[in-house]
């Protein structure tokens, strides 16, 4: 597969407008709040027949979301409960407890967990102990590998955990990080209030390497206050230097109508649009010359990452969590606002605390909207993760897959893509699309044409492509 990417700076202007990010399809947005627990039920019914016909047992994919941060970065989009008041986190789990339980019901005992990731929030806010009881109970109702096959991931707050708590994470079964960063330079961490020194940083990585954790990743931002070409490139040069296996580096999407915490940002502070994409231009030559390939989507890994590899052998999928190598797990969700991906559904937990508490305690599952996939989801979402996983897709496989003529039910969409193929985005034929080197930064635009939903929704509610 070719990796290699083209900068046209001219064209991504002209591309550059707000769109999906695609973790799923439908997005979030067509989720549905007549979407009922017993429909839910029913869903997990069909996955467990689904599962007893194949020739093994079909795994699962658990996600569990711990909201609470002791400090509110100013950038933060997510969802999450701001405290410096720590014992705000055992009546929490109490009630996911209770949900581990009631979502193990729903489930046959054979199937085994080859993914588990934990994420907020700060997963790292709950102590030694909760931690541990947390994966306790979630061995007790679940049936998760002992011989560290599994992909089990948590995302840290370098400032939140020591190499004692890196070790802890290793025993209880984790084997990947994520790495919170953003960036390492003082005055751009002032103004997002997120203080995070580089020794904090690299302590983290050394134990996760020292306790032979599989893979580590970090998170960085640009377009946040202050920064600009010099200042991020000393950040990324830093990161290179500690090697991590794979980075995400995110565009920062200013939203502060959606974002409450995104207020407290002087919108005069942050770059210009011609600065961000110079720091992008810097991003992609310093790290394709450290030997990283860009798998899509502000992700790069280095060549023998799992996510590497997966891309190469077509393998490779796109959940809630972004890139994943487990196409074939059902995924649970637990906690608040998590989102599941259970046969052909989605389905959506509470966002609030007070709402999730009552629903456990009513001994209810508390999912509150959701969306059943209907068969032109399904196609749709299967054309969409082919392009943004594999920069490209073969009109055979789709028409095989789902019994259609790729042409005439997609007449439309293949119209509206020619002006990209004039821009030398893609290339077309008669067997399939191929996104080219130029089109690789704009995977999303090129998704956004096969999705039936996007016109219906409000444009605000998504981020820039770049």
């Amino acid at each position: 597969m070719n990796q290699s990417l083209q900068f046209d700076e001219e064209l991504i202007k002209r591309y550059d407008k707000a769109g999906p990010r695609y973790t799923s399809y439908p997005t979030a947005i067509q989720f549905d709040e007549n979407f009922s627990t017993e429909q839910y039920k029913s869903f997990c019914e069909k996955s467990n027949l689904t599962s007893q016909a194949a020739d093994k047992p079909k795994p699962l994919s658990l996600y569990f979301h711990i909201p609470f941060c002791d400090t509110v970065c100013f950038y933060c989009g997510c969802n999450k409960v701001v405290t410096k008041n720590r014992s705000k986190a055992a009546p929490y789990l109490q009630r996911v407890f209770k949900e581990i339980e009631m979502q193990a019901k729903l489930f046959d005992d054979n199937r085994m967990v080859d993914q588990l990731h934990w994420g907020g929030g700060t997963p790292t806010f709950i102590n030694h102990n909760e931690m541990q009881e947390l994966m306790d109970t979630t061995r007790k109702f679940f049936a998760l590998h002992d011989d560290d096959s599994g992909e089990y991931s948590i995302e840290l707050d370098p400032r939140e955990i020591d190499r004692s708590g890196v070790s802890l994470l290793r025993n209880l079964g984790f084997n990947r990080v994520s790495l919170g960063v953003q960036d390492f330079d003082p005055t751009v961490q002032k103004a997002v209030n997120r203080i995070q020194s580089e020794e904090q940083t690299l302590t983290v990585i050394n134990a996760a390497r020292e306790f032979n954790f599989k893979s580590i990743s970090l998170d960085l931002i640009y377009g946040l206050p202050f920064q600009n070409v010099d200042r991020f490139s000393k950040t990324l040069d830093k990161v290179i230097d500690a090697s991590p296996d794979r980075l995400s580096i995110f565009n920062y999407a200013h939203l502060p109508k959606m974002f409450k915490p995104q207020r407290r940002i002087n919108e005069n502070d942050l770059p210009s649009s011609a600065e961000k994409l110079e720091i992008l231009k810097v991003c992609l030559d310093k790290l394709s010359e450290a030997g990283y390939i860009y798998i899509g989507m502000d992700h790069f890994a280095k060549p023998n990452d799992e996510l590497a590899i997966a891309q190469q052998n077509k393998t490779l999928y796109r959940n809630f969590q972004g890139y994943s190598t487990h196409a074939d797990c059902d995924l649970i969700a637990m906690g608040i606002t998590s989102i599941g991906s259970v046969a052909n559904s989605y389905s959506q937990n509470f966002k609030t605390i007070e709402s999730y508490y009552e629903s456990i305690d009513k001994e209810e599952l508390p999912i509150f909207r959701g969306v059943e996939l209907n068969a032109d989801d399904l196609l749709r979402r299967a054309v969409i993760s082919q392009l943004i996983c594999h920069f490209g897709l073969q009109f055979n496989d789709i028409e095989t897959k789902f019994n259609i003529q790729f042409s005439e039910y997609f007449s439309q969409e293949l119209d509206n893509l020619k002006f990209m193929r004039d821009d030398g985005l893609i290339s077309i034929d008669q067997h399939g699309i191929q996104v080219l080197a130029k089109g690789r930064l704009l995977i999303r635009n090129i998704c956004m044409v096969f999705d039936f939903y996007l016109n219906k929704s409000e444009p605000n509610r998504f981020s820039k492509v770049i």
